[in-house]
């Protein structure tokens, strides 16, 4: 369990300041709708750019410039292969995040 510290008396099951920065600046990177779309094409497994570009109905330049962006704040890595770069969701707590999001809003009805 987390524990932060209010009037120096530790409360346990509250996340500290800096896990509250990392989850919010986390969030902020995948606020972006195009950058959710990417991620959520990713959960099924690693990608190339160009199945990106094709899944999220995004340019390749823009495509790119997001992963980029996702990279540097570890939320998706890279791996070369021969030809190609494929990503992935590099953060096991994104990758469960993603499945609540689509579980909570992208899941229909059944009749």
């Amino acid at each position: 369990m987390s524990i932060i510290e209010i009037d120096d008396s530790p409360v346990q099951g509250i996340p500290n300041k800096q896990q509250c920065a990392a989850v919010a600046q986390t969030l902020k990177t995948m606020a972006h709708p195009q950058r959710l779309m990417i991620l959520c094409q990713l959960i099924d497994g690693p990608k190339t750019v160009t199945e990106l570009e094709k899944l999220s109905g995004a340019t390749q330049s823009a495509v790119s410039q997001f992963l980029n962006r996702m990279k540097l704040e570890n939320l998706v890595a890279c791996e070369r292969n021969s030809h190609f770069v494929t990503y992935k969701i590099a953060d096991e707590n994104v990758k469960n995040l993603i499945h609540s999001l689509h579980k909570i809003y992208c899941q229909t009805e059944e009749a």
